[in-house]
């Protein structure tokens, strides 16, 4: 096709158990009275029938949610974009899956500036005759400490004013120059730019060799140091094998609409690329000697119908691993070899399947360290009338992962039934030193309506209050009463990212829709909590220290956090990590492991602040 340009006293640990277990029982009960399948992702036996969707109920808690008030500062900060999907009528699948955005100081001015991706229009479209085509939207962040939220689009002229059929973004400085380079994914082949400085970026994808076939939809990215030499490879992903050709053919319906957008099972699957990074600006592809390009042991053919990608040192080992999020196959697991290649492992960890066995249709992805000890979660934000999951890994030793899913028991699970999950990611609104959840949500079809009583294309974002899982769940769905209205105006929800973008320490957030607007929305949280946060700077390491991890010990809890950008769903956040320190105002001990192992103390980081450090 040819298309557009981080231990507790053992009683703890078995009371924590058994309130648990008795969690686990009220939420099992509550989910099995609200398990309806979804007519858009499950085949119809017979005629299609208006069926509704209602969410499962879980026993009230006691537990008081912090007030912090999401502001919508879009129109106020400049912010004019609008994401466009080149929809006309046909329904081909693209249109309903794109909306990246990136957190990212190109101009090293030391404050996160906006990046948004946007489609296009389709070839043969009349508007391309007598309009200015889409393109990307770079906005700098001119927003002043304490002041009103500026954004200025400088995308004239800077060599990202490229219209292209976009789906996701990766931010990295592959060649370590200081200035942050910009790989954009997309549908008939992918981007990389170069940033000069200046404002000002230059398209080396040919020059690089990443671009891809001109027959690929390529979805997530993300730039991560494989083989810890101290520049960023990078590894993108495909969704599945299309062409609009084969979209019509397939001609996919639902009664009472009609035409409707394709499902993932009608289309062959594909598998990822790897390009190890040489150096001067070039790359080798060494996908098909990885062990990354997973096939149907039975048929041969490519299993992967990825979308996003959680990046992620899974046994301790020093080198990162990659958790593949597939829609309507089975979630992969790469471990690192350390020689380049990586063995899949998703079934023996417990992360490729959902507890009965079925794969879901997992859309955005985050990992993190959200009980602050040694277990690791992995959140994946999934399809309508299938729960998050939230795998949580066991104790073991390095040559055992094992996970399981506790999205019920953790609180992660019930209130998402109904949504449809695409942004997801963990970060401490709060500032308490607990990693919350959010998710951003909206339906594929602007009629589900019509199929499903209860259901709407326009959905709100969910927001988790990570309460500490003492008395109850971990998780509690908090509410316009405890974060403002605006958070939860009903949007066709895609990518979603964080960032500190006025510099008063706590974690804005922007949301992308289909076919529409952005939402910056403003974190006016004024709980007087305490804070740390770090930006790292790689000498040995790649520069923007992707892959490193911060850990903070303060009374009796470990807090870590790793150093990556990419997160969510098609999206990138920012670099500097932030702690929450609550009403703490002294921590025991900040450790840091750079990308390679070596290790680095911090003594008395100022409070409230942004302290920089470069790997000695």
């Amino acid at each position: 096709m040819s298309l557009p340009p981080e231990p507790s006293a053992d009683d703890a640990v078995i009371a924590r158990a058994l309130r648990r277990s008795l969690w686990v029982l009220v939420a099992l009960a509550a989910a099995a009275g609200g398990l309806v399948f979804s007519l858009t992702r499950r085949p119809a036996v017979g005629p299609q029938k208006l069926t509704t969707l209602r969410a499962p109920q879980v026993s009230p808690t006691n537990v008081k949610l912090p007030l912090v008030r999401f502001t919508d500062v879009t129109a106020a900060a400049g912010i004019h974009f609008r994401h466009e999907n080149g929809a006309a009528g046909q329904k081909l699948l693209p249109e309903t899956m794109g909306g990246g955005v990136a957190w990212f100081d190109f101009d090293g001015d030391g404050d996160p500036d906006l990046l948004f991706v946007n489609s296009t229009w389709w070839p043969g479209d009349a508007r391309r005759a007598t309009n200015l085509p889409p393109t990307l939207a770079l906005y700098r962040n001119d927003t002043q400490p304490g002041g009103q939220p500026k954004f200025t689009d400088v995308t004239a002229g800077s060599g990202l004013d490229v219209s292209l059929y976009g789906m996701g973004v990766a931010c990295g400085d592959f060649d370590n120059d200081g200035r942050v380079d910009v790989f954009i994914t997309a549908v008939g082949g992918n981007h990389l730019f170069h940033n000069l400085g200046g404002g000002k970026f230059a398209d080396v994808t040919a020059s690089a060799g990443v671009g891809g076939g001109s027959d690929q939809w390529s979805t997530a990215a993300a730039w991560i140091d494989i083989d810890n030499d101290g520049d960023l490879d990078l590894f993108v992903a495909h969704y599945v094998r299309w062409s609009p050709e084969l979209d019509l053919e397939v001609n996919n319906t639902l009664v009472g609409l009609g035409r409707a957008y394709g499902r993932p099972w009608n289309f062959p699957g594909t598998v990822p690329q790897l390009f190890r990074n040489d150096g001067q600006g070039h790359f080798t592809d060494i996908s098909a000697t990885s062990g990354l390009q997973v096939k149907n042991p039975a048929t041969g053919m490519p299993m992967a119908k990825t979308l996003a990608v959680a990046p992620i040192d899974l046994n301790n080992d020093g080198f990162i691993d990659l958790v593949v999020a597939n829609d309507t196959v089975q979630n992969f697991v790469f471990t690192n070899r350390h020689d380049g290649t990586f063995a899949e492992v998703g079934a023996a960890t417990g992360l490729a399947f959902d507890p009965y066995g079925q794969a879901r249709g997992a859309m955005g992805i985050d990992a993190a360290r959200f009980r602050n000890d040694e277990a690791l979660g992995i959140a994946i934000g999934n399809f309508a009338n299938e729960m998050n999951a939230l795998y949580v890994s066991r104790p073991a030793s390095q040559e055992q992962l094992l996970f399981t899913d506790e999205a019920i028991t953790e609180g992660l699970g019930p209130a998402s039934r109904q949504l449809l999950k695409f942004g997801l990611f963990f970060f401490d609104y709060d500032l308490d030193g607990r990693l919350d959840v959010l998710t951003a949500n909206g339906h594929l079809e602007a009629e589900i309506e019509k199929v499903q009583q209860g259901v709407r294309y326009r959905q709100p974002a969910q927001l988790f209050w990570n309460a500490g899982g003492a008395e109850g769940p971990t998780f509690v769905p908090a509410d316009a009463t405890n974060a403002g209205p605006d958070l939860f105006r009903p949007l066709v929800g895609r990518g979603s990212a964080y960032a500190d973008f006025d510099g008063d320490g706590d974690l804005d957030v922007v949301i992308t829709q289909i076919n529409g607007p952005p939402v910056l929305l403003r974190n006016d949280q004024h709980l007087g909590h305490h804070w740390l946060r770090f930006k790292l700077v790689g000498t040995k390491a790649n520069r923007d220290a992707i892959g490193a991890w911060i850990t903070v010990r303060l009374n009796g809890q470990t807090l870590a956090r790793q150093v990556m950008p990419t997160r969510s769903y098609l999206s990138q956040s920012e670099l500097p990590l932030t702690f929450g320190l609550g009403d703490a105002t002294r921590v025991d001990d900040i450790t840091i492991v750079w990308p390679g192992g070596h290790t680095q103390k911090i003594a008395n980081p100022k409070l409230d602040a942004l302290t920089e450090i470069r790997e000695p």
